[in-house]
């Protein structure tokens, strides 16, 4: 008999980033383009926006829990004592102006940024009298530009600093101890200062991913691109500007994606109050053509963090557990109590859609489709699990 092959061991994908689960995203834009507005109405927090440059200065945090249909289905279907859904936290920056790499501005805007693990950049495509707009006129893409730049040029800044006590290093007898991060760095500067383009552009091996990820530049932060637009071309779904903004993302940061939204209507709909209240609304007023954009926010910006979840789900509890994206079973168990990942025996595992079409967790296993597995499993988001494991003993006195 021809020996068995042996079960191959899935990988977990390399990650860019901060590897823990309490990561955050930073709303960052120039003065005045509704960050703290956007703030507000995503947390439904009352921090202050008012029309002046600055209204922002010290970063505010808070967290907004992550819709999702399967989450409410399992509480439906549960009707559980306690429900927990996964959340996104969501920091609001001060806003960035022209020079802020060099000290520019009453902020420490760039150092904040530097606390968050993805960006939500907001550009301002409305026009409005009396929100005035720090660089005169409204040109989101010229803002866009100001905004990337910054970063890049912080970026840069930081980036030749190190080198240079490399290079002295070097000269010491260091080079295979920094061989590594040396010529990572040096691949970094030809993309910040040779092409202009940010870390993220480029293609990473994972001994190059774990500088990167000691570094954690600017620029190497996922973005997501917000596009603030009046009510009135929101629902209409028509801006001058959003073509030429489309094409700059394009261009310059392939790979991110762009959502258009109002501040203006989103703060509407949050001052209605009860969902069935704003369900009237939007049917009454524009025949459901037109609906918020605050899910599809808050679930882009969870994702772009590199997050996902699990659930344990049952008449006690329905939880979302958040991981980050690649985390094998043992890890995952973790998250609910250390004993668990240390007495790991097995995950229980069925997929929410099975358990959606069949019904029960009977018919479930009934159909074969629960899952014994073992602490090579890299758990997949939306996973329903039950964790098996020993109680660690207790060391002897």
């Amino acid at each position: 008999m021809p020996p068995k092959k042996k079960k191959e061991i899935e990988t977990p994908p390399l990650i860019l980033g901060r590897l823990g689960t309490s990561l955050k995203i930073g709303i960052v834009g120039l003065p005045n383009v509704g960050k703290s507005t956007f703030f507000n109405v995503l947390t439904k927090s009352q921090v202050t926006a008012e029309n002046f440059p600055f209204c922002t200065i010290d970063p505010n945090e808070s967290r907004v829990p992550v819709p999702d249909e399967r989450w409410e289905f399992l509480v439906n279907f549960h009707k559980p004592a306690s429900k927990v859904p996964a959340f996104l936290s969501v920091v609001d920056i001060a806003g960035l102006v022209k020079g802020a790499s060099e000290g520019q501005g009453l902020n420490a805007f760039l150092s904040h940024i530097s606390g968050c693990d993805a960006i939500f950049h907001m550009t301002r495509a409305f026009d409005d009298a009396e929100v005035v707009h720090i660089e005169g006129d409204v040109n989101p893409v010229r803002d866009l530009e100001i905004i990337q730049e910054e970063l890049r040029l912080k970026d840069v800044e930081r980036l030749v600093k190190r080198l240079a006590e490399l290079e002295k290093v070097y000269t010491r007898g260091g080079e295979k101890k920094y061989k590594l991060e040396f010529e990572t760095l040096t691949k970094i500067k030809m993309l910040l200062v040779d092409e202009k383009r940010p870390v993220r552009d480029g293609e990473w091996g994972s001994k190059e991913i774990d500088v990167l990820n000691d570094h954690l530049f600017l620029t190497s932060k996922p973005q997501i691109y917000l596009v603030n637009l009046s009510e009135k071309d929101y629902v209409r779904k028509k801006n001058k500007w959003l073509m030429k903004i489309k094409t700059w993302v394009q261009e310059h940061d392939s790979s991110a994606i762009l959502i258009p939204f109002s501040g203006a209507f989103e703060l509407k709909l949050s001052e209605l109050g009860e969902d069935g209240e704003r369900e009237s609304y939007l049917k009454e007023e524009y025949k459901d053509a037109v609906s918020s954009a605050l899910n599809k926010i808050i679930v882009t910006g969870f994702k772009a963090l590199g997050l996902e979840y699990f659930f344990t789900a049952g008449v006690d509890e329905v939880k979302a557990w958040t991981i980050k994206k690649g985390t094998l079973a043992p890890q995952a168990a973790g998250r609910i109590h250390s004993d668990f990942e240390k007495g790991f025996i097995m995950a229980e595992v069925q997929k929410f859609a099975d358990f959606k079409e069949l019904g029960s967790e009977t018919a479930v296993k009934a159909a074969g489709k629960y899952r014994q597995q073992g602490r090579n499993y890299i758990v997949e988001d939306g996973d329903i699990i039950f964790f098996k494991f020993n109680t660690p003993s207790q060391p002897k006195k």
